[in-house]
């Protein structure tokens, strides 16, 4: 008895990483649910006030609206990675207590898992930087499009 007692506080003492890195999973997570929200305002905004659009700024306006779905999609599939690396995570933990509660040498499986759900977080970044360079380049050709308009009206 005295054996398993040692072995899972062994396990809470390991777990405690795993759950710091849950919680900075969940604030990406956040972070990430705000991009989208904001990507998705602006495709409303735009969607809304098409109609009183001239013709002649449709063409902008869909092209914006291209830029803003794939935000979307980029910045959905990096929530997606992270959700699924701090699913992963948890069951590192899980796995942990489980070995611990029955005896069983789970060393591998903890050490895969862990491995994917690092996997998941590298592309989940790897995401939002995509994401953010196709941001910073909208938003910069759209600078560009300003800045003709005063200097040549």
């Amino acid at each position: 008895m005295e054996s398993h007692v040692n072995d899972i506080a062994r396990v809470i003492q390991l777990a405690v990483a795993p759950v710091f890195l849950l919680t900075a999973v969940a604030t990406l997570i956040n972070a990430l649910n705000i991009r989208l929200g904001r990507a998705i305002d602006r495709r409303r905004v735009l969607l809304d006030h098409i109609t009183q659009i001239a013709p002649e700024g449709l063409p902008g306006v869909h092209s914006e609206l291209r830029i803003l779905f794939q935000r979307i999609r980029l910045v959905y599939l990096a929530i997606l990675a992270a959700v699924v690396g701090a699913l992963l995570v948890c069951l590192v933990v899980a796995s942990a207590f489980v070995g611990a509660l029955t005896g069983i040498d789970i060393s591998r499986v903890v050490a895969v898992l862990f491995i994917l759900s690092m996997f998941a977080m590298i592309a989940c970044l790897g995401i939002l930087l995509r994401e953010v360079f196709v941001a910073v380049a909208e938003s910069t050709s759209h600078h560009r499009v300003f800045f003709a308009k005063i200097e040549g009206g």
